[in-house]
């Protein structure tokens, strides 16, 4: 499968948009529901917002590795979305109200083309890009679960 497809994943939470909107906008949150991400640092003042620029620390097995990310979008209650400068991916999160509490949607595009270090640097240490893009499909699996179980709790 190619490293480049939209890698999506979906979930039924139990809760209203405006608390699962407070847990996806939770770094602290979204590193504990990661199967990769380690921690998010902040560059600049002022919390989760569009312009934020984050550090995200990252690891898999062995390998660790750290990756620039710009928030380009943060429609509360809606999307939040951020570039990844290091590889050229975009993730974002997409919340809609059902009858019964949110429908939740985790997506990770790639907009453009993929950095060639970041190519470089999976095909290297990652087991190479689309091993490492299916890993990342079967993770976004795993977040939406964590960040469910915490919006419901």
């Amino acid at each position: 499968m190619s490293t480049t497809r939209e890698l999506r994943a979906e979930v039924e939470v139990d809760a209203p948009v405006e608390r699962v909107w407070e847990v996806v906008t939770d770094t602290y949150v979204l590193v504990r529901s990661s199967p990769e991400l380690v921690a998010m640092t902040p560059l600049l003042p002022g919390g989760f917002r569009k312009g934020q620029q984050y550090i995200g620390w990252n690891r898999r097995k062995l390998v660790a590795w750290p990756t620039r990310n710009v928030v380009i979008e943060f429609e509360p209650n809606k999307r939040v979305a951020w570039d990844t400068k290091t590889s050229g991916a975009r993730w974002a999160f997409e919340l809609q109200p059902t009858q019964t509490g949110t429908r939740l949607v985790q997506r990770r595009s790639v907009p453009g083309k993929l950095n060639p270090i970041g190519q470089i640097f999976a095909a290297m240490l990652l087991g190479g890009g689309p091993n490492h893009a299916d890993e990342l499909e079967t993770a976004l699996g795993t977040t939406l679960e964590s960040i469910k179980a915490i919006a419901e709790a």
